[in-house]
């Protein structure tokens, strides 16, 4: 992941910013492992002893582009390209005799999953190893195409609404999207397939969807920017209705763990072992998928019993689930409990009470209590 930048402007200031970003030459021979990339079974219970391939992100468009550096354009957009590359280094390298593969990503790579996943599994195919199964992991990467909180001019990643970003960077990266999904749109409405809910209906191989409900780059984009100021009502609004329309994306995803917290990007950190949903673990989920999968393919029963793999939180605000990441107050750096980041917010426990036919009183034990 590491957004993407869509125009010369942009990409100009991203390369004198975030080199690492748009060159490997800074890069760091190594790199230790850490949540799903991890071989402490701690802190990996189920893939700690999996072969794992690293692919860093310096192609800056969302791993889809097809542009090699010309007159025109100064920097090359090779995403999509630099996937089949390594998949065809890979095969050579122990990938031809293996069962499953199992391609993963998180915020820009979440994205670069549901792009990528069908082409990869056709590359396999086309290259005679049919007995592979190749999955997706997307995390922090199903976007919204949803209407800003206040609508901005397009400037830079930051402040364009997600649609018109997609639009110009696929022009500008010669993009590739999904077959299947491009069928679905008329010409030049491609950018349609950046978004989870839209692509995921066309792809053949099985996804597993993380995403918060209350994502801090989709909130970003939509420029709602928390910043220690007490949120307006309108905002407030607007945040609790972004975690239901997500809700709803989502009801239709076999494989999902969306929990009610505010934050970004999950399977690479330590603590990706600690967040739960109606009381299951994300590595838990996983587990359970990866069961499900192997089982149907056996004998087409129905989901295992007590292992879900779909679990989607109910609760209506960010952090209602008690098992969400710590938040920091962004000034003084300081760990705040659930009520406190809900009064910084602006939270009215009134009002909210009122809304949810509660006492004020029960409301405050509900917030304090891991309930």
């Amino acid at each position: 992941g590491g957004w993407y930048c869509f125009n010369r402007e942009n990409c100009d200031t991203r390369y004198d910013t975030m080199r690492r970003l748009m060159s490997s030459r800074e890069w760091p021979a190594t790199r230790v492992g850490t949540g799903i990339l991890s071989s402490q079974p701690e802190e990996n219970p189920h893939w700690w002893n999996a072969n794992m391939v690293f692919i860093p992100y310096c192609s800056s468009d969302v791993w889809s582009g097809a542009s090699s550096k010309s007159e025109k354009n100064e920097y090359a957009f090779m995403g999509a390209l630099i996937i089949q590359e390594v998949i065809k280094e890979l095969v050579g390298k122990g990938l031809s005799t293996a069962k499953v593969l199992l391609l993963a990503g998180s915020s820009a790579g979440g994205t670069g999953v549901l792009l990528n996943v069908d082409r990869v599994a056709e590359q396999l195919e086309e290259m005679g190893y049919q007995g592979i199964q190749v999955r997706g992991l997307a995390d922090s990467g199903w976007f919204l195409d949803n209407k800003q909180y206040r609508r901005t001019d397009c400037i830079d990643t930051i402040t364009c609404a997600p649609t018109e970003a997609i639009r110009r960077g696929i022009r500008y990266w010669n993009g590739i999207v999904p077959e299947r999904c491009k069928l679905q749109f008329k010409e030049g409405e491609e950018w349609n397939c950046f978004f989870g809910y839209k692509i995921y209906p066309t792809l053949r191989c099985p996804v597993f969807v993380v995403q918060w409900l209350f994502d801090e780059a989709q909130l970003t984009v939509d420029n709602v920017h928390l910043t220690g100021q007490p949120v307006q009502e309108g905002q407030w609004l607007y945040i609790q209705n972004l975690g239901r329309e997500l809700r709803n994306t989502l009801k239709d995803v076999t494989a999902s763990f969306a929990p009610a917290c505010l934050s970004h990007e999950i399977i690479t950190r330590n603590h990706w072992t600690d967040i739960q949903v109606k009381g299951t673990s994300l590595p838990r989920a996983l587990h359970c998928w990866d069961r499900s999968l192997h089982e149907s393919n056996k004998n087409g029963k129905a989901p295992l019993k007590g292992c879900p793999i779909h679990l989607i939180d109910s609760c209506p605000w960010p952090h209602c689930n008690p098992s969400c990441p710590t938040i920091r107050d962004q000034f003084t750096g300081q760990e705040m409990n659930v009520i406190q980041f809900l009064m910084h917010m602006g939270f009215d426990v009134q009002k909210m009470a009122q809304q949810q036919g509660l006492e004020p009183s029960k409301l405050l034990g509900m917030l304090s209590s891991d309930n």
